[in-house]
């Protein structure tokens, strides 16, 4: 069995949730990258990582390393990817995988013309629940889908020098938390939805403070997406069918959900452990790289979309 080797970029709170959970037979964690070296050089001792590298290029230069994991703030996403795919590395990047659209399909490109892998670390595409869940609807065991929501509530603190509402640093909620409750959405839909609707209240440097938004597909399944860091929300969605109603809680990670039917009988379901959330993306890429089929990369490209249209409609 091929055993390949990943490299991560970056170090922050991410990059160390995905080094201590990384737990596989068939991956390695074979380097890291960072621009603070003493910095890396401690963070490769503790996750047992053999090569360590100041330099991005220098790192991507190495040519028994075949997955990059980019694990950097998101204005830096579109450059790490590229000069990732260039170099013929797979990729697998943290979500919002770009800012917009267009820089999403130029690196859709790119990694098509050379047969590589682009895959976002949106965990909502890789949980065994959620698979069953689809599955079970795809059955028709709930009968036709009608409403979907997505609330996101964070409270952070309103300091506009963090990265939270800098908008030099791509802040604003709709790239950080936003990009769960519109995958959330999209997962469940049968079809690409048009924003109807979306509105949202700016932060004083101008970046989302908060916002909501109504989708709405040609099966006329609908879904409303809520969203704020300046007031705590349950992370529940409901996914609403014409038989029965998904309550999954924790939903950016969750391993549990209700189905409660019409008749009032609610059956739990509880499938994969929310602890092993970033393992789960990581098998994923592995199976798409052997598969040479992407399966999540098309909900991406929706997602990146729907929030690109929402940006657009929120400058008028």
């Amino acid at each position: 069995m091929e055993k390949y080797n990943w490299g991560i970029v970056g170090t922050g709170d991410i990059a160390e949730q995905f080094a201590h959970q990384f737990n596989q037979t068939d991956s390695h964690l074979y380097a890291v990258s960072a621009r603070d070296f003493e910095k890396t050089k401690r963070f490769a001792n503790k996750h047992q990582i053999p090569h360590v590298f100041s330099d991005f290029e220098a790192m991507l230069e190495d040519p028994a390393l075949q997955i990059v994991y980019v694990a950097v703030p998101n204005q830096l996403h579109y450059s790490y990817i590229k000069k990732a795919l260039l170099a013929n590395k797979h990729v697998l990047c943290e979500k919002a995988m770009t800012l917009n659209y267009q820089e999403l399909m130029e690196l859709v490109q790119i990694a098509n013309e050379k047969k590589l892998i682009l895959q976002e670390a949106m965990t909502i595409f890789n949980m065994p629940l959620y698979a069953h869940l689809k599955e079970r609807a795809a059955a028709n065991e709930f009968g036709r889908l009608k409403m979907i929501q997505a609330p996101f509530g964070s409270y952070k603190e309103p300091d506009p020098t963090n990265r939270f509402f800098n908008p030099d640093l791509a802040g604003g909620a709709l790239l950080d938390i936003g990009t769960y409750a519109v995958s959330f959405a999209r997962y469940f839909m049968s079809t690409t939805p048009k924003v109807l609707f979306s509105e949202m209240l700016p932060f004083e440097t101008g970046v989302d403070e908060q916002s909501i938004t109504v989708l709405k597909n040609t099966q006329d399944e609908m879904a409303t997406v809520a969203l704020t860091f300046q007031a705590k929300m349950p992370k529940t969605g409901i996914v609403a069918y014409e038989k029965a109603y998904l309550t999954i809680p924790e939903y950016p990670r969750s391993d549990f959900a209700t189905i409660t039917y019409l008749d009032g009988k609610v059956e739990s379901v509880q499938l994969g452990e929310t602890e092993q959330a970033l393992n789960y993306e990581i098998e994923q890429m592995v199976k798409s790289i052997q598969s040479t089929h992407n399966s999540t990369l098309p909900l991406t490209i929706d997602v990146i979309k729907i929030l690109d249209t929402m940006q657009t409609l929120w400058a008028k």
